[in-house]
């Protein structure tokens, strides 16, 4: 055996973070970066968000010292992915390492800040060094050097940059204007709100007061210490191992001995894989082959280029990308750029940087990975150089990907992509040319999604001898995606063009060929998932060759041109038009008025603590470092959606090894409950007893040594079922019904369900619709940092727990009546928390509880972070429902009578199901209906019960409002908008349908913002713009649409309190709690302003001295539930009333004071009124009054978009809201409400699937399948318009909520969605001689791409060709 001597082997793990040196000589090899830093060290900006590699919350900067270059590369990354011993001699960067409170933020973080980019905060780390490692690697390149100020980037870079990080809160425009305010060629007029200039101040004005950015400054220096580390690694714990051998041989070596002696071995680079396929079993050796150069060298010659597997993808663009014409063939240079484009679409950026080319190869051909490489890899007849045992062979890329599952002792060595010499048919014509082109489907054009299929074509043509067309000499025709298939060639296709002339019918014929080879290859499951799939490869194939058949000239220089020189948009109607986004992702304008009545109240103050988040040193729940003998816990829940529990057992080795006990209903203490959440409206069990009532339901809790072995524990366990004796359960309303199973709802949260006389209304309408359907299906809350809490016990059987919930105050209860305690015996403390949107209301007091369970019973600290797939299964979400409708109307579109039916689906427990009748009418009540009658039942299923998603019942309602009159009009042939002209309220009728929330005529805005909204975006130019782009387009078909939105809202009690301390400044503490939405920053600025009414002697402002601080169960009681929109206003109105005592008892002193000084300074004041024995502390409970307890909320919104009929992808163009938030507390904060809300209302409506099995099982469980929006995927021109409408009495400050009613604008996007796949479908029509309209179609919810290319025609090309061909 050939290994180096022990003495010449690094035994021990060195490296750096932010600075700060770790040498550590024993490592679990499994340990991730992420697990590292957030458990042994105090930097926790890195959050684990998904742990997939899929949100970028936990990305950090790598340094590297490469001592062949003599160079430091620095990449970023997912440390969630990255094993710890794989940073064996690097720097880690994190985000509180580019700057922090201590040494000063970094520009990043002040730019974030002030383009109040941050909102919950708990990605905003992840976002700053994605970007900071874009800017350090735009600082290397070989650009022209930047203005003062400004970096080396391009604008287009800066977005990208964080084109792989997720965020649920800010709707992504902020944060792209954060980022595109360092690049050298942004444009500072498109640069949005930010609290460092004001608008009109000249472009020197605006950067001299943007945080001083110094494109020559290195935050971190490289350790030099690190450059003289050896890079050969051993490290050995009691059952693990971890090498890196440095050569082939000493690989061969360990392969050889370990295979002798079964030992588990994993093979691996940088671990990207785990993201994907969530390797659950232990191995008692890895082997890291970053070590061996030869997998790390690329090498070119006239052959062609050959890339070691350990090239990681970014570095493999890099090569293809920028290769010297003078190298290769121009033909081929062009072709490696195609290549280099495509991957650049893999993935996101911080996964390109570490996942390997070679690792993407393997992954396919041992797990039939849907790689995109592969594919393209393929159809360029790439070769592959493995190594099994002491054997070296080269095989075609086709063979390797066909043979058996690679065996441990294979290892891919390189990839060759051969030149086209090397290609080129024998029979081959001088003038012959080669034609290559990559596609790809995928939810997210940017990348970091799974193409729903790929391709790729290289095709070699010649002139015909004989005519002026084109021959097709021989093709290479690949696809990827086909489910269980690795990437495959199209032979047939292949073999029938080779020879034939490039012309409609040989097309169509390929095509037909093409369909019923993907056919076969496709499994027969999914019938419609078929379909779309089959349909996407003769799109891509159609594409390919169409522009080529009337148009031979664009064959130049054997690159098809197709994809960057095709003619203009009128002249294209035969031609597909490339799907080339433009270089700017987002841009948008921002109109609002800033109030100065009551300042700092109106003003657009940055969010409170938004640079701490942004470096990441905002203290969320699981950063409170863990007391002594802290232990973790997760849930073991049920497969089963009826089933009684005989069993729960976990692997016996598991429980030797660190579990510490597994709670279950039975370890509930005498004189508690067994009880997971409570209210007024019901209660569910902590966990089932004997019958396991849904998927998902808890069954058990385990303990254990850390959070990774509980998660472990959990995975493993075995629960034993019976179903004997059980009914069949209930897993569709349409069940419910069936069986009677419905929820009450209580009288006094009934809607009023009759409203005119619907029979006298149907009487006389001219047209009726009859028993129409709409089903909506549910949505997942996504917030950024799952359930979780820590609980503590303390002396005297106290407990308290830290948790991250909307609703201290019920979790504080719940844990007092479980735990059979006293009230007094439970605090609960809530700081902040990572997005909620409902989802951490009720949901959340389950997990506080069973942590306070076991650290109960255990005597011993316990908390819990819940992996995002256990959060997704368990948490329920968003309310599916059907709705059947009946509908009398004239022929002018107004409507007479509406009669509704809607079956909600609520789950097994009532949650607060109750709400969702009231809401459902209050959303739908948009338009007057002439009469309405509704019928809404509450159905109680054997599914996870639905909680309280943003908006909920409101949402749903508004879109059926908008189903029903998109439905009217196209029964009347109308245009829809007229129809929703016609039947906007009157304040008449809006009083008759709104008669306890209404409120006086002039504050009825919709119909000013219905025509403010006509004028601002010249909607009736831009309809005959899109009508006209129809025309000529055939492929591309534009929608536009306007729709409007009314929101009830309703006040709750709130308490607050406040405190000035001797030095003046003043602490508050409020029962809502900082979600992300700026209560705490409009909570400041109220406090500033209430207090400041004792008008002191230059002091300004007091917004300086306040802070806010966490919500305590004990200190502040009656928290209530942030909830509804309105928290902040009622937060604020009971600041207000407790500062208003404070006033009157400072100023009999106050006078006093200016009697005999003159002038009194704030300062002065207080310590004073110390000195006098004044209460400096007051409280005071907000109860809105009857006539300030409801209002209306109005807005509208504008959305155009354009739909690509080949693949189904919708592509937002743009979008203009405007919205009346009454007198704007905060106009920023509330702007980032409005755009944020919107955004996530574009996700339900277009991108989000959140579908269950046959049993309930939620099916898209992390985020390779469950996709919210990402920056590319917003409307490219985003416009808000703030309206600030007239001053009111009863509200608070005149002010008006905005974090729910924003959310159903987003409807917009789908009726422009709808109206585009009409114009798809007459078209189809039109190919066929029929003149009919089809209009009628239900576009479901979400709209996805297969949706969409559903109903535009999923046999639109043949269709086309056959048109084509009949009508030549």
């Amino acid at each position: 055996m050939d290994v180096k001597n022990s003495s010449e082997i690094q035994t021990s793990l060195v490296f750096c973070v932010n600075g700060d040196k770790f040498e550590l000589s024993k490592v679990d090899p499994s340990t991730t970066l992420l697990e590292f830093l957030r458990t042994q060290t105090r930097f926790k900006s890195v959050k684990l968000g998904c742990g997939e590699g899929g949100c970028g919350a936990c990305v950090v900067l790598i340094s590297k010292y490469d001592p062949l270059h003599n160079r430091v590369d620095d990449f970023t990354a997912s440390s969630c992915l990255t094993l710890l011993c794989s940073i064996h001699g690097c720097s880690i960067t994190t985000s509180e390492g580019i700057g922090n409170s201590k040494q000063g933020f970094h520009p990043i973080h002040e730019r974030f800040a002030g383009f109040h980019a941050s909102q919950c905060g708990f990605c905003t780390p992840g976002m700053c060094v994605s970007l900071f490692g874009a800017l350090v690697n735009a600082e290397k390149s070989s650009s022209p050097e930047p203005p003062t100020g400004f970096s080396k980037i391009a604008v287009s870079g800066a977005e990208k940059a964080i084109a792989g990080n997720l965020c649920r809160c800010t709707g992504y425009r902020p944060i792209a204007d954060a980022c595109k305010s360092f690049a050298a060629d942004v444009d500072m007029e498109d640069l949005g709100l930010n609290s460092f200039w004001r608008k009109g101040e000249s472009k020197e004005g605006r950067l001299s007061k943007l945080p001083r950015y110094d494109h020559n400054h290195k935050n971190i220096e490289f350790p030099m210490f690190l450059k003289e580390i050896k890079h050969d690694l051993f490290i050995a714990s009691e059952k693990h191992s971890w090498h890196k051998p440095a050569s082939l041989k000493e690989l061969q070596s360990l392969l050889e001995l370990n295979h002798a002696n079964e030992i588990k071995i994993k093979v691996v680079l940088n671990n990207t894989g785990m993201g994907y396929y969530k390797d659950k079993q232990g191995y008692d050796k890895y082997i890291d082959l970053t070590g061996i150069s030869e997998l790390s060298k690329i090498k070119k010659d006239q052959s062609g280029i050959e890339i070691g597997a350990a090239v990681t993808i970014t570095k493999a663009i890099e090569v293809l990308k920028f290769q010297n014409k003078n190298d290769f063939n121009s033909d081929f240079v062009m072709i490696l750029e195609k290549i280099a484009d495509h991957m650049n679409k893999v993935a996101s950026g911080f996964i390109r940087n570490t996942a390997s080319v070679g690792g993407n190869l393997v992954m396919a051909q041992k797990s039939k990975f849907p790689s995109d490489i592969a594919t393209i890899l393929l159809a360029v007849d790439s070769m592959v150089r493995i190594m099994t045992g002491s054997k070296f062979e080269w095989l075609s890329l086709e063979e390797f990907l066909e043979r058996p599952p690679l065996g441990l002792e294979c290892v891919v060595l390189s990839i060759k992509i051969p030149s086209l010499e090397t290609m080129k048919s024998e029979s081959s014509n001088t003038k012959s040319r080669f034609l290559f082109e990559t596609y790809r489907a995928s939810p997210r054009p940017l990348g970091n999604a799974l193409s729903h299929l790929n391709a790729a074509f290289l095709v070699q043509v010649s002139p015909c001898k004989d005519s002026e067309g084109t021959i097709i000499d021989t093709s290479r025709l690949t696809f990827g995606g086909f489910k269980t298939k690795h990437a495959i060639r199209a032979k047939n296709v292949e073999e029938f063009l080779a020879g034939k002339l490039l012309c409609v019918s040989n097309l169509y014929d390929a095509i037909n060929m093409l369909t019923d080879t993907a056919t076969a290859n496709i499994p027969h499951d999914e019938a419609s998932k078929n379909a779309y799939l089959s349909s996407l490869a003769v799109g891509f194939l159609f594409q390919f060759f169409n522009s080529l058949i009337d148009s031979p000239a664009k064959i130049n220089n054997g690159y098809l041109n197709g994809h960057t020189n095709l003619p203009p948009v009128e002249a294209s109607q035969n031609h597909v038009q490339p799907n080339i986004f433009p270089t700017l992702l987002s841009s948008g304008k921002q109109i609002l008025e800033s109030g100065c009545e009551y300042r700092p109240i109106g003003e657009p103050v940055t969010k409170s603590g938004a640079a701490l988040q942004a470096s990441g040193e905002a203290v969320f729940v699981d950063d409170i470092p863990s007391p002594i003998n802290c232990l973790h816990g997760t849930y073991i829940y049920s497969s089963k959606p009826l089933a009684r529990i005989t069993s729960i057992k976990i692997r016996q080795e598991l429980e030797l090894d660190g579990v510490r006990g597994i709670l279950s209903s039975k370890d509930i203490p005498k004189g508690g409950e067994n009880l997971g959440a409570k209210s007024i409206f019901g209660s569910e069990p902590l966990f089932a007893e004997d019958i396991a009532r849904c998927v998902g339901e808890r069954l058990a809790f385990v303990v254990a040594d850390t959070q990774k072995l509980a998660d472990m524990a959990a995975n493993s366990s075995v629960v034993d079922y019976s179903v004997e004796n059980l009914e069949p359960p209930i897993l569709s309303v349409e069940d419910a019904v069936e069986r009677s199973s419905f929820f009450e709802v209580p009288p006094f949260l009934c809607p009023k369900y009759q409203i005119g006389d619907v029979s006298k209304g149907m009487a006389e309408a001219d047209h009726k619709i009859v028993s129409a359907e709409i089903k909506l299906g549910s949505q997942y809350y996504f917030y950024m940092e799952t359930q979780t809490a820590l609980a503590v016990p303390d002396e005297d059987n106290c407990i308290t727990v830290y948790c991250s919930s909307q609703c201290p105050q019920s979790v504080h209860s719940t844990i007092a009546k479980c735990l059979g305690i006293p009230e007094n015996n439970v605090r609960v403390i809530t700081r902040r928390v990572g997005g909620g949107f409902g989802g951490k209301g009720a949901r959340s007091v389950a997990t506080a509880t069973s942590c306070a369970l076991a650290a109960h019973k255990l005597q011993r600290p316990v908390r819990m972070y819940l992996n995002r797939k256990t959060d997704m299964i368990m948490v329920g979400g968003r309310h599916p429902m059907k709705i059947t409708y009946s509908i009398g109307f004239k022929n002018n579109g107004k409507i007479t009578a509406l009669h509704l039916e809607i079956l909600v689906d609520a789950g097994i427990y009532t949650d607060v199901s109750v709400i969702m009748p009231r809401n459902i009418a209050g959303a739908l009540k948009k338009y007057n209906w002439g009469a309405l009658s509704l019928d809404i039942k509450l159905c109680k299923t054997n599914l996870p019960s639905r909680s309280a998603m943003r908006g909920p019942g409101d949402l749903q309602g508004s879109f059926i409002a908008e189903g029903i009159i998109e439905n009217v009009a196209a029964t009347l042939s109308m245009d829809v908008d007229s129809v929703r002209s016609v039947n906007l309220h009157t304040y008449t009728s809006l009083k008759e349908f709104y008669d306890d929330s209404c409120g006086e005529p002039l504050e009825y805005t919709m119909p000013l913002i219905w025509n403010k909204l006509a004028v601002s975006t010249n909607y009736e130019l831009r309809v005959n713009k899109v009508k006209e782009f129809n025309s000529i387009n055939i492929w591309k078909k534009r929608g536009i649409s306007r729709v409007p939105v009314l929101y009830e809202l309703n006040l709750r009690p709130t308490p607050g309190k406040v405190s000035i301390l001797s030095d003046g400044s003043v602490v508050v503490e409020v029962g809502g709690i900082e979600l992300g939405q700026g209560l705490w920053t409009k909570v400041k600025q109220m406090a500033a302003f209430a207090l400041g009414m004792i008008q002191c002697d230059g002091s300004g402002s007091l917004l300086d001295k306040v802070r806010v601080v966490q919500a305590d169960s004990l200190s502040l009681i009656q928290g209530g539930l942030t909830a509804g929109s309105t928290t902040s206003e009622s937060s604020c109105e009971a600041v207000r009333l407790s500062c208003n005592i404070l006033v009157e008892r400072l100023k009999p002193i106050k006078n006093k004071l200016q009697e005999e000084t003159g002038s009194i300074k704030w300062e002065a004041l207080i310590l004073q009124a110390y000195m006098q024995a004044v209460n400096l502390s007051a409280s005071s409970y907000f109860v809105p009054s009857k006539n300030s307890m409801k209002y209306i909320n109005y807005g509208g919104a504008v959305s155009e978009v354009e739909i690509d009929l080949l693949t189904g992808e919708t592509r937002f163009l743009q979008t203009d809201i405007i919205y009346d938030c009454g007198q704007s507390l905060n106009p920023a904060v509330d702007l980032g409400q409005i755009e944020g809300s919107f955004i996530q209302g574009l996700g339900f409506f277009m991108l989000e699937e959140y579908e269950t099995n046959l049993d309930g099982l939620v099916l898209q469980d992390g985020t390779w399948n469950y996709k919210i929006p990402t920056i590319d995927t917003i409307p490219q021109q985003f416009n808000v318009e703030i309206l600030n409408s007239e001053h009111h009495q009863h509200r608070i400050l005149s002010s008006k909520a905005s974090g729910e009613p924003p959310l159903l604008l987003a409807a917009s996007i789908h009726c422009a969605t709808r109206s585009a796949v009409k114009e798809a479908r007459k078209q189809l029509l039109s190919w066929s001689n029929l003149d009919e309209s089809d209009s009628t179609f239900q576009l479901g919810v979400p709209a996805t791409m297969p949706v969409v290319k559903e109903l535009s025609g999923l046999d639109i090309v043949q269709r086309y060709l056959k048109w084509k061909m009949d009508n030549k």
